[in-house]
């Protein structure tokens, strides 16, 4: 618990709350630069914007991993969020939707970085016993953000102008104090010289094949949801029939089950093992998404059932996050989270593309929801093909040489 209580996981968790907030920000103000025609931004430009986000993400994503094994977790960290806050301020400044775009792009690149690194950290941070927690707690620190700008958006839009200034801003503030406190991992200096003897194409080999495809596609379906959900909620509400009063606070409410969630899921799985929660908790996520479909009257009971799927659906995606820092030595690990975060993030670009298509051809209710559930289910699917990890186990830094060895480190 002290090590929950240090500055680097305070630190981890507020870079993971940048990310947060702008997963939202966005899917806060597409309403309001749809009504207003804002630089001539339509239902289409909208998608076109969250999507362009989202592929300056996957790459900033993928890309990350590699360096942060090279050259140090904090560097790294430092150089990411700088980036992201330098261009998420220009934002409000484009003059054209494919400024705008530019922007967001850019600032994503900044952003794909954060949270892969902020979450191989605080795996290294934390004892193997404790991984499981410590990726959830982190991001918690998502969720968080993700509530944070639900709230200012409740309280700001029509002027969204001020969602940018404050994520750029806060993200500049965040800066002098990683400096001065955000020490480098230990696990990456002890792993320092082996790290340059190691290709990233090491995820691929025989030894993590299985895990690697079972965790990528998990990894996409799974981000897949959390940025559909959230980036296009709201809409969806609307077009179900409630006001956007409504639509907001359950985006607001998506993103307090979620935080639950993360708390809950991280115990469990350290006392039950991941796989098995990440396998309970897609399966529920599949039918609470389906049940999303089904028009709700009492507002309670609305909020109740909007709660639940956030606790299943968000956790479940980092669920998967904590069996990769289980499953790779140090000398990888940033490497291999930071792959299976860019797969994800090409789900992330896949959710809200398809979901704007649907919105656009006026079927995304309830047609969006089934889409949801069933992309729920085949992440359930893929992470049913990965193995069990030895509880409380880190694997052996050298590739095993045999079957016979893997099985020391996987329990089938």
């Amino acid at each position: 618990m002290n090590k929950l209580l240090s500055w680097p996981a305070a630190l981890c968790w507020l870079t993971v709350l940048l990310d947060g907030y702008d997963l939202v920000v966005l899917g806060a103000v597409i309403p309001t630069l749809i009504d207003e025609n804002h630089i001539g931004f339509t239902a289409a430009s909208a998608t076109f914007a969250a999507t362009i986000s989202l592929v300056g993400v996957a790459i900033g994503a993928a890309g990350v991993g590699p360096l942060a094994d090279r050259y140090g977790r904090r560097r790294v960290l430092l150089a990411s969020i700088a980036l992201f806050s330098v261009f998420t301020i220009a934002v409000p400044w484009a003059g054209s939707v494919g400024v705008f775009g530019a922007f967001r792009l850019l600032a994503g690149l900044g952003l794909g970085a954060c949270m892969p690194t902020a979450l191989t950290f605080m795996a290294e941070h934390m004892p193997p016993t404790r991984r499981a927690f410590a990726s959830t707690f982190t991001m918690t620190g998502y969720h968080a953000g993700a509530v944070l700008a639900s709230l200012l958006a409740l309280w700001l839009v029509p002027d969204w102008e001020i969602l940018f200034y404050a994520g750029g801003v806060a993200g500049l503030l965040l800066l002098p104090l990683m400096w001065r406190k955000l020490p480098e991992s230990d696990a990456y200096l002890q792993a320092r010289d082996k790290t340059e003897r190691v290709k990233p194409t090491v995820v691929l080999q025989p030894r993590y094949l299985r895990t690697t495809l079972g965790v990528w596609v998990g990894s996409f379906m799974g981000l897949l949801l959390v940025y559909g959900l959230n980036t296009w909620l709201p809409k969806l509400m609307r077009d179900a029939g409630y006001n956007m009063s409504t639509s907001l606070t359950l985006l607001l409410v998506l993103n307090i089950g979620a935080i639950i969630g993360l708390v809950v899921a991280g115990i469990l799985a350290d006392r039950r093992g991941t796989k098995p929660i990440i396998l309970v908790w897609f399966a529920a996520a599949a039918v609470l998404l389906a049940l999303l479909s089904v028009k709700v009257s009492g507002t309670v009971a609305l909020n109740a059932l909007v709660l639940v799927t956030g606790i299943f659906v968000f956790s479940a995606q980092v669920l998967v996050y904590a069996y990769v820092t289980q499953a790779y030595p140090a000398e990888v690990r940033a490497t291999a989270l930071g792959l299976t975060a860019a797969v994800g993030r090409l789900g992330a670009i896949f959710g809200p593309s398809i979901t704007g298509a649907l919105i656009v051809s006026g079927s995304a209710h309830p047609w969006g929801f089934y889409f949801f559930a069933a992309v729920a289910a085949l992440g359930l699917i893929a992470l049913a093909t990965v193995p069990r990890l030895a509880r409380h186990d880190d694997p052996p830094a050298e590739p095993a040489r045999t079957g016979r060895d893997d099985l020391k480190e996987y329990a089938t």
